[in-house]
Formats: structure tokens, sequence, C-alpha cells
């Protein structure tokens, strides 16, 4: 979730590997679209977008906490030709 703070620099769009995040041009706000968000998982050991914000306006939204599990079965999903190795690189533990 990117909080009210954000300053709409675009650092955590350059960041994101599966593209959830995008500039909504009606509210002229940054958003994370959570069913294309893998939190990173599969792709980095951290969240990238929460590293690149420069003023750290991005938390992980209460209501989308989801295991390491569906976030890389997700990863899957969505980038199916993708060599992901196993276990993902990731921020979570198993589980």
């Amino acid at each position: 979730m990117i909080t009210k703070e954000c300053i709409n620099c675009g650092a955590c769009q350059e960041a994101c590997p599966t593209g959830a995040i995008f500039e909504d041009m009606l509210n002229s706000i940054i958003v994370i679209n959570p069913d294309i968000c893998t939190e990173c998982v599969g792709f980095y050991e951290r969240t990238m977008c929460q590293i690149e914000c420069p003023i750290e306006c991005i938390e992980i939204h209460p209501q989308y906490r989801e295991s390491l599990d569906i976030l890389f079965e997700r990863a899957k999903r969505l980038f199916p030709n993708t060599n992901f190795s196993n276990p993902p690189p990731s921020h979570l533990k198993n589980g």
C-alpha cells in the first residue's frame, strides 16, 4: 500500500519487476495492484519498491498479507516462461 505521503516520483514503478505499481491518472496517485504484486518473491530478496522509495511511504497492506507460497505461485502464473529458483528469493520465510 502506498500511503498519502507519496510524492509520485515513480521510483517504485521503475523498481517493480511485475508492473504491479502504476499511476492512477484519474486521481493522480500511484497505486499497487494486489493481484499482480508478488512482493518481489521470485525476483529479489527484498521488496524493491520499499527500498527505492525515497520517503518510505510503501507498506504491506494489512488486507493483503500473503504467504511465500501464495506469492511464489502468483509469480509463476504471471511469468510462466521465467525459470525461477526454488526456493525463490524472498523477504519471507517458507509457509
